[in-house]
């Protein structure tokens, strides 16, 4: 199943994007039972939801490296791999000391499958993920009330945009999709992302 394609994306890759870009199109609490965890942690509110909604995205890039450091990467990948997967857990520390301060309780990470087998599943799932989470920053951005928050997400989210870029640059892809991201149909999102969490 992990192989069949829809419209030009791995099953693997269409759950990942739909799981990311469901936050930035229709709110964290869309997205299903992992970010109604996030929501659902004592204290803040406002803020502190997004920081969770936040912190479990970036919970599951840091994931994702971290399974694809188990693959045989090459070349430029594995450094990259390496290098990225060392931000993203930079992001999760840092999200997790923002939410504390904001007196809140740090959503705890569920459990992904990202049904990685080799360097080509990587190639298109480190794509869409990175793609996907600069447009989920991007979709928070206006509901962000504190200063400080707002600057600390877009600090991440240019680091973000940094990866997708060279991801895409490096599988021989344009660097940018165009001036605007696109997200996925609600009903197809929601129908697809299930299989993605297994916790």
């Amino acid at each position: 199943m992990e192989n069949i394609e829809i419209h030009g994306m791995s099953r693997g890759a269409f759950l990942v994007r739909g799981a990311v870009a469901t936050g930035a199109a229709y709110g964290a609490a869309s997205v299903g039972p992992w970010v109604t965890r996030a929501l659902a942690q004592d204290g803040g509110g406002g803020d502190v939801d997004i920081l969770n909604f936040a912190l479990t995205l970036e919970y599951l890039e840091a994931d994702f490296y971290k399974q694809a450091s188990k693959l045989s990467l090459k070349g430029d990948y594995k450094s990259l791999a390496k290098e990225f997967g060392a931000n993203e857990q930079e992001h999760v520390d840092a999200l997790i000391a923002t939410i504390g301060q904001f007196g809140g309780k740090p959503v705890e990470s569920p459990a992904f499958a990202f049904g990685l087998k080799s360097q080509a599943d990587f190639e298109k799932l480190a794509v869409t993920l990175e793609d996907t989470g600069v447009s989920a920053y991007n979709g928070a951005a206006p509901m962000i009330g504190s200063k400080e928050v707002l600057a600390a997400a877009g600090s991440i989210v240019q680091v973000e945009a940094r990866h997708a870029a060279a991801l895409r640059f490096l599988g021989g892809m344009t660097p940018t999709l165009g001036a605007f991201d696109k997200t996925l149909d609600k009903a197809a999102v929601l129908k697809a992302v299930k299989p993605l969490i297994t916790a």
